[in-house]
């Protein structure tokens, strides 16, 4: 009986520990990546861009709240947020405490389907499912019904009080170290809530600066912004692909865009124009899927340079 049951209790145990490990040490280990991007015209000062995604926050989470206060610690130039900041319809409290100190920053921020939806348990070998079937969010799926609705409204007017730019949409412009920063921003293209139709036609060339600014990095939205001469994209929703493969990497990226870029600093091309591409892998996971695997909870320092 020992031989017969040995392999499989093993492989039990094996299997108990990583979820221990991924749910309990890594989903709680942040940290800060620093990326450099050349994408500010030549003369141009650097700039010091903080990006947070993907909190997800659950009320309780004090560790997660106290890393998001203790980035003020950096001093960045300004800080932009690219959504899914609840997983819970009671955290919008937490939420605005933990960034509460960013937000003395110059800011913007767009909204991703978690901060207007409540999640729901979801197996997670659907996500692979659908990468198959070439079906992402709402884009092939059908809509969702009996979602709980967080109180998404409160989220943003604590954002705006604060004084950071809502950019659902819409375009907006900072002040930042005596530059102007313009922002052409979109709501989540995973719930198909994108108008690009009401921001189209590029940097106004009023700005220093121009980039763009959305939660889901779909390929129809990257294809926009890269077309319309934007220099640097921002993005978040993809985790990373929360559970990888050591020595591999992410297996999904729950939208259409490829795993090589699943995370991190790259370029996308389209109609013989190239961007910068950042996605960030967010600092938190779905409050029934808490787990991350190869895939650490982050932040990221951006410090735009000149070209060339």
């Amino acid at each position: 009986m020992r031989a017969r049951y040995g392999v499989p209790l093993s492989l039990t145990a094996a299997g108990a520990a990583g979820l221990l490990y991924s749910a309990g040490i890594e989903a709680r280990s942040f940290r800060l990546r620093r990326v450099t991007v050349p994408v500010l015209p030549a003369g141009m000062r650097p700039l010091r861009l903080l990006q947070v995604s993907d909190i997800h926050l659950v009320r309780g989470q004090h560790k997660k709240q106290r890393w998001l206060r203790s980035l003020a610690g950096l001093r960045p130039d300004f800080v932009i947020n690219t959504g899914d900041n609840l997983s819970d319809p009671e955290g919008v409290p937490d939420v605005l405490d933990a960034l509460g100190p960013l937000m003395e920053f110059p800011g913007a921020y767009v909204f991703g389907s978690n901060d207007y939806y409540g999640p729901k348990p979801r197996n997670p070998a659907r996500y692979l499912l659908e990468k198959v079937q070439g079906r992402h969010g709402l884009n092939g799926n059908p809509p969702a019904v009996g979602v709980i609705h967080n109180p998404w409204e409160d989220l943003r007017d604590g954002f705006d009080a604060a004084g950071w730019l809502n950019l659902t949409n819409t375009r907006g412009t900072l002040k930042v170290e005596g530059m102007s920063v313009e922002f052409t921003g979109l709501d989540d293209p995973h719930i198909k809530r994108e108008r690009y139709a009401q921001v189209a036609g590029g940097p106004s060339g009023a700005a220093d600066f121009s980039m763009g600014v959305v939660h889901a990095p779909y390929l129809r939205v990257l294809d926009a912004f890269t077309a319309d001469g934007y220099p640097l994209i921002l993005a978040g929703h993809t985790h990373g692909g929360q559970i990888c493969v050591p020595f591999y990497g992410a297996l999904v990226t729950n939208c259409d865009l490829d795993t090589d870029r699943v995370k991190g600093l790259s370029t996308h091309t389209a109609e013989d124009r190239t961007a910068y591409l950042h996605v960030s892998a967010g600092c938190g996971a779905n409050r029934y899927t808490p787990f991350r695997f190869a895939c650490p909870p982050e932040a990221t320092l951006l410090t735009l340079v000149g070209r060339g």
